[in-house]
């Protein structure tokens, strides 16, 4: 891997990537996971939650990624910060697409569709600045159990193209400083998961943490906030046609599973520096 590479920082509600450009995937082709790693150490790299590589869908080799493309010009890339790879993240792709948007890649002015590894994903650049992510339809898959330390809540497993675990707590501080990862059933998440607590803060408004598989605790998870909005309107005897305020450490997602079955995240999407990685 040669050094000297472009990078622009950004983050969706604090939850925060380095986008690599890479459009016709010559820069950084099957991407180093211990580069990953390097640029997302918060003291010796760049620091973030994960790495976004901005590649064009026909310069993307992964042959596995061909059904997740559908007919989107351009792919998500997006891996955790140890390395490792996930099939969505919903605050990193309004910021993958903010990014596109910014350097003249793509118009803010009409529906932009990425391709990721759980599929094409619509978003819409809203007037107000924010932009609203067709996360498609959960799917809720029963019942399950979290721990921290001593204790333990039930939790529903939802997906939202990768997994979730949703526990309502008494408080969010339940879940103690989340520096290690709750425990949870391996044998329903081979792969790991990102588990959620959750309080109730009103009427279709709860607060939320999240230990995300493959980076800890982080500020905010766009996936997260869907996969709570689902457990809590199942919980309060709602469904689809319903907006709940998600309210994260790093700010504010407005989630609607609408009539329609998909549900559809919002919030903000802000760059914060661009420049080159000489390490």
């Amino acid at each position: 891997m040669s050094t000297g590479f472009a990078f622009t920082k950004g983050h969706g509600t604090e939850n925060d990537f380095v986008v690599l450009p890479d459009p016709d995937g010559r820069v950084h082709g099957d991407l180093d996971p211990a580069l990953v790693r390097q640029l997302c150490d918060r003291r010796a790299g760049l620091g973030a939650d994960g790495v976004l590589r901005a590649v064009r869908t026909a310069a993307y080799g992964d042959p596995s990624a061909v059904a997740a493309r559908g007919s989107a010009e351009w792919f998500m890339d997006y891996r955790n910060a140890d390395g490792s790879t996930s099939e969505m993240c919903g605050n990193g792709i309004r910021v993958f697409a903010r990014f596109l948007a910014s350097e003249g890649l793509v118009s803010a002015d009409r529906p932009l569709v990425v391709g990721t590894r759980a599929g094409p994903k619509t978003v819409t650049f809203l007037d107000d600045g924010r932009l609203t992510v067709d996360m498609g339809a959960p799917e809720v898959l029963g019942e399950t159990k979290v721990a921290v330390a001593d204790r333990s809540w039930p939790a529903q497993h939802v997906s939202m193209g990768n997994p979730h675990a949703v526990a309502f707590v008494d408080s969010l501080d339940d879940a103690g400083p989340l520096r290690d990862e709750p425990g949870y059933d391996a044998a329903v998440y081979p792969r790991g998961v990102n588990i959620e607590f959750v309080v109730r803060r009103g009427d279709r408004h709860v607060a939320m943490r999240v230990h995300e598989r493959g980076s800890g605790e982080t500020r905010s998870c766009g996936t997260g906030a869907c996969a709570v909005m689902v457990a809590s309107a199942l919980a309060d005897g709602a469904g689809p046609g319903t907006t709940y305020r998600v309210d994260v450490p790093g700010g504010r997602l407005d989630v609607t599973w609408d009539p329609a079955g998909s549900v559809l995240m919002t919030g903000p999407a802000v760059l914060v520096a661009a420049g080159t990685w000489i390490a």
